[in-house]
């Protein structure tokens, strides 16, 4: 564990007032890391308002700050946030958040989303309504300062070992959260959309549609289409090419198996079919993924 004193930030932090550091590896589907960062801020710096496309979890090291965010009403609520607690933006949530005058704070963050990052926040009792986390725990509170900060001043490390991080900062977020919830009610919907997920991770290598996913379910193509939007905020189609990427991404970087073949062991018979699909998800062909990513 990444270990620093109370209030106190590593000594590689204190010599510079900000850092920011940008994660690219989208294999992880469960949850996965997008940016993170630390600043010391100044008096009365502010951000936004703003709009997030995914999930934004601010730590407060030291000093205090104002976050002015949106109810799942559309109301504003303005909240006092200080060393020690801290605040989660969700997806398509405006806000705009600024440090104290007299007492600027200093914060760590992380970006992240994923399947199970609703439910991972949901577990800690934070969402739209309830966006600020508090504790009553000081030694798993440390943990989750402690796990940010190391997150923060480890850039460099492999995308696994902050992958591993993310995930005890998140069984820290839990433990400790005043607001924390023990179990999660389904309702129907979220058992369909888990179907589905399960479905498509036991068969993506078929040449399955969104039409093949909607049958399973036993749900109309069009019904199901909008539920699993609502619930992951992606469309069935662009989780399915996703979840195909990630898995190609995979043996792209682990073996040294023909694109053709991998374009078949990921349900596309047709390996211009993969590579227009890949190169819409990431940027970068196949062939010139590999490239820079396989392992030596």
């Amino acid at each position: 564990m990444f270990n620093t004193a109370d209030n106190k930030i590593s000594p590689k932090t204190l010599q510079q007032q900000y850092i920011f550091n940008q994660f690219n590896e989208k294999k992880y589907v469960d949850c996965t890391i997008f940016q993170f960062g630390w600043q010391k801020c100044d008096p009365l710096h502010s951000f936004g308002p703003a709009v997030r496309n995914h999930y934004l979890f601010h730590y407060v090291v030291s000093g205090q700050g104002t976050l002015v965010s949106t109810n799942s009403k559309n109301e504003d609520y303005t909240y006092q946030i200080r060393a020690g607690q801290g605040f989660l933006i969700s997806p398509g949530q405006k806000t705009h958040y600024f440090a104290d005058e007299l007492q600027p704070w200093q914060y760590t963050w992380i970006e992240f989303d994923g399947i199970k990052a609703q439910e991972f926040m949901s577990m800690a009792g934070l969402d739209y309504d309830s966006p600020v986390y508090y504790s009553n725990l000081p030694s798993m509170q440390q943990v989750v300062r402690d796990e940010l900060l190391y997150i923060a001043n480890h850039g460099n490390e492999s995308d696994m070992n902050l992958i591993g991080h993310m995930y005890l900062f998140m069984d820290a977020l839990q433990k400790s959260s005043t607001r924390r919830k023990t179990s999660i009610g389904k309702n129907l919907k979220d058992y369909y959309i888990n179907d589905a997920i399960e479905f498509i991770e036991n068969n993506y290598f078929n040449a399955i549609t969104v039409e093949d996913v909607a049958a399973f379910c036993n749900l109309n193509r069009s019904y199901f289409g909008k539920i699993f939007k609502d619930s992951l905020r992606i469309t069935p189609q662009e989780f399915l090419i996703n979840y195909r990427t990630t898995k190609a991404c995979e043996y792209l970087e682990t073996t040294d198996m023909l694109i053709g073949e991998i374009s078949r062991l990921v349900g596309y018979p047709s390996q211009l079919h993969f590579s227009r699909a890949f190169k819409k998800v990431n940027g970068i062909s196949p062939r010139e993924w590999r490239l820079t990513h396989m392992k030596k």
